[in-house]
């Protein structure tokens, strides 16, 4: 139905051919860290700040006046963070269509990538297998005890998942 992604070239593509009904998001997390990367620590805080103003707005409208204003303050010193906001305009925007619930269970892909840093320490260890099978098998070992460390539910699951009932009901049945 909504899938948030970290900015890698060719997968909104990819998603739109086979899942064409997706709507493709742009992770939020991802988007601020990209742009305080070249900030020093000391603005940091108030650039995020700023940020913050376009990504909390209630609807698209505010929110690319939010950016406007970003801009404006900003540009002069760090003109890529507000030029890499609009280039990427398209997959942030679907995020606005949707109410407060679903957009924090949306927003960013740090669950995924918890679990894909946690998959690549336990294939490291094991650099060679003697079949597919094997490696399968360890995959899905090593996913059963990640996931018996997912304690914490996802923030406002269950309003999200009444959401997601009324916008997707032909999609979903819960």
């Amino acid at each position: 139905m909504i899938a948030c992604i970290d900015g890698l070239t060719g997968f909104p593509k990819a998603l739109e051919t086979v899942f064409p009904k997706t709507q493709v998001q742009l992770c939020i997390v991802h988007m601020v860290r990209n742009s305080v990367a070249f900030v020093p620590w000391q603005q940091r805080k108030q650039v995020c700040a700023d940020l913050k103003t376009i990504y909390s707005a209630a609807t698209e409208s505010e929110a690319e006046f939010n950016l406007e204003l970003f801009a404006e303050k900003w540009d002069k010193q760090y003109p890529s963070i507000s030029k890499s906001w609009r280039s990427h305009w398209a997959n942030i925007i679907p995020f606005f269509a949707f109410p407060p619930e679903i957009r924090r269970a949306i927003y960013t892909t740090n669950a995924i990538e918890s679990m894909n840093s946690s998959l690549r320490k336990v294939i490291k260890s094991q650099q060679i297998f003697p079949s597919a099978a094997a490696a399968f098998k360890l995959v899905y070992l090593a996913i059963r005890n990640i996931s018996k460390k997912w304690t914490i539910p996802i923030r406002d699951w269950k309003p999200a998942l009444n959401r997601f009932a009324i916008l997707f009901e032909d999609r979903l049945h819960v």
